[in-house]
């Protein structure tokens, strides 16, 4: 029996493909917008309304990267935790199901407890590492320490939130970012404008805010019926699903590991520049990411609905699954990226009043938003792979192509031209090869497919026709 028609659930193997597509990623967009807002609110309010705006805003940005080295590699983790639920559900095997929620949440953890710890006990040094400039570094420690007491929440939030949108329950993760974000925000208003905390404000109302979304996710699951419940005292880590979860999550999470490496390698190149050019970098990021974020949202349910399907033995739906999430995914980063291009001056703004930090902000999104459809569409084609078990492969790409590529830029080129564009150009240039790189992958990976299909008795029709 089938575990994908339950409540609040929705059955990806079958059906027309396109509306359950938006469905899906539509609410996933705006689960990443909101969990985005806790960030660009922190720069908003701090820029205009700290006593140093050029400087608190330059403090609290130029920790983002190293910020994202730890918690990103347990997002990816996650995607490893949507995969596995994803694969169980669509094969109908209710126990792996329900090993796979008590071993997830445990993981999460795990994971968050020690990411707090490192990055706690670790924040000096790491920005002396990073070359943090000598005006913002107290201030960039101050917040940095403060926001690593919310990584146990931020990740059990992820984990969480992951295993409800595996069986197409993205409605209720998004509800309750949205009451941690409303909390961020006025919290960020009280703490800055009225108690004057400053840069310890901002952190502070943002870990706040991750564990009110925690908890609200946390006690859905309790309250879950069927296979999805999760039960305290049932909490261990089981060997098979714990395996799995690992095998198809961390190399997402090592990948995202090499780009925060790549990052913080060129966030200390912009640690050298003066504190305008930091903050104006850090509000061009911030405003870039919100169309990043949309993108990523197709390529999680790329990679949510590939599983379900690839767990159901569906192999030929996968490959459409990838070309209708591709059109949508350059159809968004095209529509929005244009829209932002025209309005970087008025969208810098809303970040802060100096004109030099709007300046910075205004040139970095015209270098990088032309080209900002290629990662998303990137970033589909290795969802696919994920969901089909391909997950060594998108890595290794990833790392040469993307990663070592930008080190070398920056060792390189950067070094004979400091500029600021000579390091935004690396951005486009890296995705360009990427996608012609698992271009050549997805290609391989569905013939393989193709022949497994045949082998379970599928041969014989197009992999793009639907059952």
């Amino acid at each position: 029996m089938s575990l994908l028609n339950e409540k609040k659930g929705m059955d990806m193997t079958t059906g027309k493909l396109l509306p359950k597509l938006l469905a899906f990623a539509v609410p996933l967009a705006l689960s990443g917008v909101l969990q985005l807002l806790f960030n660009a609110v922190d720069l908003i309010v701090i820029g205009n309304f700290s006593k140093t705006p050029v400087i608190s805003p330059a403090a609290v940005s130029s920790n983002n990267s190293l910020i994202n080295l730890f918690v990103n590699v347990a997002i990816g983790v996650s995607l490893g935790v949507n995969v596995v639920m994803a694969q169980a559900l669509g094969a109908g095997n209710r126990e792996k199901a329900e090993r796979t929620v008590h071993t997830s949440m445990l993981l999460s953890l795990v994971i968050g407890f020690a990411v707090m710890i490192i990055g706690t006990v670790g924040a000096r040094q790491f920005l002396e590492w990073m070359q943090a400039n000598p005006d913002v570094f107290d201030k960039a420690y101050t917040y940095l320490f403060i926001y690593f007491f919310g990584a146990p929440a931020n990740i059990v939030y992820n984990f969480g939130a992951a295993l409800l949108r595996a069986k197409g329950d993205t409605r209720r993760p998004l509800i309750y970012l949205t009451i941690a974000g409303i909390v961020n925000v006025l919290l960020n208003i009280f703490l800055v404008v009225v108690v004057d905390m400053d840069v310890a404000g901002v952190a502070v109302a943002t870990v706040v805010s991750q564990y009110i979304s925690a908890i609200l996710v946390v006690v859905t699951l309790m309250r879950e019926k069927g296979e999805l419940r999760l039960i305290i005292k049932k909490l261990r880590f089981h060997k098979e699903e714990l395996l799995h979860i690992l095998r198809v999550g961390l190399p997402s999470g090592i990948l995202s590991s090499f780009f925060s490496i790549a990052n913080i390698i060129i966030q200390s190149a912009i640690n050298t520049f003066p504190p305008a050019v930091i903050t104006g970098n850090a509000t061009g990021i911030s405003i870039e990411a919100f169309i990043y974020t949309s993108m990523n949202a197709v390529a999680g349910t790329a990679s949510t609905f590939s599983g379900q399907n690839f767990g159901a033995g569906k192999y030929k739906r996968i490959k459409r699954v990838m070309l209708e999430c591709c059109l949508i995914e350059a159809i968004v980063g095209i529509l929005l990226g244009g829209l932002f291009m025209l309005l970087r001056h008025k969208l810098a703004s809303i970040y802060n009043a100096d004109a030099d930090v709007i300046r910075v902000a205004g040139e970095r999104m015209m270098v990088i938003l032309p080209f900002y459809f290629v990662c998303g569409v990137v970033e589909v084609l290795v969802g696919c792979m994920r969901g089909m078990n391909y997950t060594l492969m998108p890595p290794i790409a990833s790392f040469l192509c993307v990663c070592v590529y930008r080190i070398v830029w920056v060792f390189t080129y950067f070094r004979a031209h400091r500029t600021t564009q000579a390091l935004w150009v690396s951005y486009p240039i890296s995705w360009i090869i990427n996608f012609a790189v698992d271009l050549v992958m997805i290609i391989i990976v569905f013939r393989l497919v193709e022949r497994k299909g045949a082998k379970d008795g599928e041969s014989g029709e197009s992999l793009i026709t639907d059952e």
